[in-house]
Formats: structure tokens, sequence, C-alpha cells
């Protein structure tokens, strides 16, 4: 929004602010725009419940509000759910001309439709319940199922792609003299892979394969998986948006090596480490795992993996989306 001072017109600035649990990421990409996080209090009562407020005036602010939607072991990601949306909503009744919901992981997207009878599609009730706290844009960091995301919402999305990440800082590590192979570890993913190779394709300079494992789940358990693709004496690049238990990965990585494959690297979006991903990841057959800082990876000791987890800042990435947005230069992907 511009406003008066003296005679002259001036841009105040988006106003970004951070829920509690997800300020670390967003003091990163406050210091990516040289700007500041605003000031914000978070109050919890004995009772369990909670509020939280702006602590600075927001009317006629282009305002962004950051939290991830995961759990960690001071909230649930259905507590983090309800205060972001309270949050939203106080800053749209406080007048703000418009409020953009930050959401670097966007927790319940994988659950984008019916797969036995009666069963919830819960994204599309997440998307109606942003839309009822009246917000403007939802941005978010490598969805689930692209397709399923953006016939959930009926507000403006922005959906910030990982490629944009990690193939800056992948492409220095690939040898000149061997294959590169961009693999996703589902049917599933191939679009991402096929992104992520592209991007690859063009840093390098040169050709870039494709490879993708068929896969089929009974009683949420990976039963069986078959790789079609040619990965021997290949620099392998597993894609996913996000990493769990990471069983599928390392089951990937491992056929992987089996096929012949000289180093297998793997990077997702999102590090939503759940029990077994400890063990998962240190397996041998990776010679390294990337993730962002969408959510911090404090479930998991990265010392233990002795430096195979590395962890890319989404945060300019963000920054970046937010000077465009502000600026009116259309779409920030």
């Amino acid at each position: 929004m511009w406003a008066s001072r003296g005679d002259a017109m001036v841009d105040e600035g988006p106003m970004l602010f951070a829920l509690e649990g997800s300020r670390g990421f967003g003091e990163s990409v406050a210091a990516e725009l040289g700007a500041r996080l605003a000031d914000h209090e978070e109050r919890a009562f004995e009772d369990g419940e909670h509020k939280a407020r702006p602590l600075e005036s927001v009317r006629d602010r282009d305002v962004y509000v950051l939290h991830s939607l995961h759990s960690d072991p001071g909230h649930s990601v259905n507590d983090r759910l309800c205060r972001l949306l309270f949050f939203l909503a106080c800053v749209k009744d406080a007048g703000a001309a418009r409020v953009t919901a930050v959401v670097p992981y966007l927790g319940y997207a994988r659950k984008d439709r019916r797969t036995q009878p009666r069963d919830p599609v819960t994204l599309r009730y997440l998307a109606q319940l942003f839309e009822a706290m009246r917000v403007d844009r939802v941005v978010v960091l490598e969805v689930h199922n692209e397709a399923a995301f953006d016939n959930a919402f009926r507000v403006p999305t922005e959906r910030l792609g990982m490629h944009r990440l990690f193939v800056p800082e992948l492409a220095p590590r690939i040898d000149a003299g061997h294959p590169v192979v961009v693999c996703s570890p589902d049917v599933g993913g191939v679009k991402r892979a096929v992104r992520f190779r592209e991007d690859l394709a063009l840093a390098l300079d040169r050709d870039v394969e494709d490879a993708f494992f068929e896969k089929i789940r009974g009683a949420g358990e990976l039963t069986l998986g078959r790789l079609v693709g040619d990965v021997r004496d290949a620099t392998v690049i597993l894609v996913d948006d996000l990493i769990a238990t990471g069983s599928t990965l390392t089951h990937a990585a491992r056929s992987c090596r089996e096929a012949g494959a000289r180093r297998v690297l793997a990077v997702a979006a999102h590090g939503a480490f759940a029990y077994g991903a400890q063990q998962n990841l240190g397996s041998d057959a990776f010679d390294r795992v990337l993730i962002t800082d969408s959510i911090w990876p404090v479930k998991i000791d990265r010392e233990a993996l002795g430096g195979r987890l590395e962890v890319v800042s989404a945060a300019p990435l963000f920054a970046e989306a937010f000077a465009r947005l502000h600026g009116g230069q259309g779409r920030a992907s």
C-alpha cells in the first residue's frame, strides 16, 4: 500500500509475521528482505486455549503470516493450524489491506482424494478453512499433488518449486564424465522429477535422463517397487516432496545401487521426519540427502548421520516471492 509522508508517496512495504515455532525461518526470510519481523503477542491460558494478536498497526498494509503446519515436541499440527487460522482472521479484522497465508509445509496436503468409501478429502476442507478466514492468497513450498492443490482452493495460490533451490546446489557436484539420472520414487512424482531434470539439464548444459519406480502399497506398507530406467554408472538424484519415515527413498536408493548406480543423492522439500527416519537415512545407499528448512529437523540426530543430511535454506525463495507479489509483478513462482 502507498502511504503519504509529507508531499511524497512511499511504499511502506510488506509486513511479515512468523508465529511461534516458525520464527527461525521467518527471521531468515526477513533478513533476505532486508526487513524485520513485525511484532506480535501469543499467550497460552491455563485451560489450553490461546490468543495471538499483532502488536503494531496492520491497517491498509500488505501482510504476510508465516507458519508451517507440522507437528513438533511443542505443538501438534492441529494446534499449529488453529493458531494460524485465528491469527489470519485477527489481522484481517484489524484492517489489513491484503493478508497472505505463508505455509512452507502444508499439513494434510497428502489427503487429497478418497481411497476408501466415505473417506475425507482433507485438503479441500483445509482450503475452506483458509477461505473462511478471508485470506487473499496462500503461498506454499512444493505440494504433494499440484493438480489437487490447485483444485482445492478458491483463492489465489502460489506454489514455489524446490527445483529452484536444489538445482543450483547440486549442479556443481555433478561429475562431467558420468551419466546423470533424475529419478522419482513413485509414478505420482514423475511430473516433479521431470521439471527437476529439465532445470538440471539446463544448468549442466548436457543431457540428463529420467527414471522412476512403479510402486504398490498394501495396508500402508511398500510391498513392491520396480525400477524403470537405466541408472548404471550414473549419478542418480532421487526427487520427492517430503520424507516421513524415509522407507520409500531408502528402498529406491538401494534398488538404484543394485542396478549399478555410481552415486545416489536424494532431495526433498520437507523433512517431516517420523519414527524410522533416523535408521533409514543412515543407510549407506545414500551419498547425501538434502532437505529445506521448511521444517527444522529437530526429530532427527544430524550428527549421527555423519553429515549425510544437509539443510538448504528456502528463505531466499520466499523472500523473492514476497518481493514480487508485493511489487505487483504477477506470480511469484
